[in-house]
């Protein structure tokens, strides 16, 4: 995969949707954290439809912090892993109101440091919330790049930093998203849709489906 390939992906995946956005649903820093807590091993969907009824009723960290672990996990238990989420949520809103002003933080040390919060949960609040180049690689991701040669590794850690090595500059603060996307919907795990793929010529995935 040469540079002008790579050039011409991200071009065309820009072209297609000039302002990519997370599908999960929040309003303010807070939230965003809170959804991506949540989404570990679980869908947007069914994270929107919960925190659709919870952030109403909860979104700053003193009004989750109010719910105790009991109370927010009524509202989450159709979400994967509930029980250690709510669990993680409630300890992460002690610390921001303790250490952080109730501020969420921009630093992926601060970040890190909260409970549930891996490197993969930092990178997508930097990215989404504050802006910052970062690229979470979650499966879809890290199949994008390995399947189109983008930016393969053998581990998510090794793609992402391929990744921020490869993608110009000018596609990085919203690369995550487009491949997200590509990935969640056109390049799926079973049967890509290469048909229906806007990059297919430039993809050298060697296994493309024709139907």
């Amino acid at each position: 995969m040469n540079k002008e390939k790579r050039y011409e992906i991200f071009a065309r995946l820009r072209a297609e949707n000039p302002n990519p956005v997370t599908e999960l649903e929040y309003s303010s820093p807070f939230e965003l954290l809170i959804a991506v807590l949540f989404s570990a091993q679980a869908t947007d969907v069914s994270v929107n439809k919960a925190t659709r009824k919870l952030f109403p009723v909860a979104n700053t960290p003193e009004t989750m912090l109010a719910l105790g672990v009991d109370g927010l996990k009524s509202y989450i238990k159709t979400i994967g892993l509930f029980n250690a989420k709510a669990e993680n949520a409630i300890k992460t809103c002690r610390i921001l109101v303790e250490q952080h002003n109730s501020v969420v933080p921009d630093t992926r040390e601060a970040l890190e440091a909260l409970p549930g919060v891996g490197r993969k949960t930092a990178n997508v609040v930097l990215n989404t919330a504050f802006r910052q180049v970062a690229m979470a690689v979650d499966t879809h991701i890290f199949r994008f790049s390995n399947r189109t040669k983008v930016a393969p590794g053998k581990n998510v850690l090794e793609v992402e930093q391929k990744l921020l090595k490869f993608v110009p500059k000018e596609f990085l603060l919203d690369a995550h998203h487009w491949m997200i996307l590509h990935g969640r919907y056109i390049c799926v795990a079973r049967k890509p849709k290469c048909n229906a793929c806007i990059i297919e010529d430039l993809c050298e995935f060697k296994e493309k489906t024709s139907d």
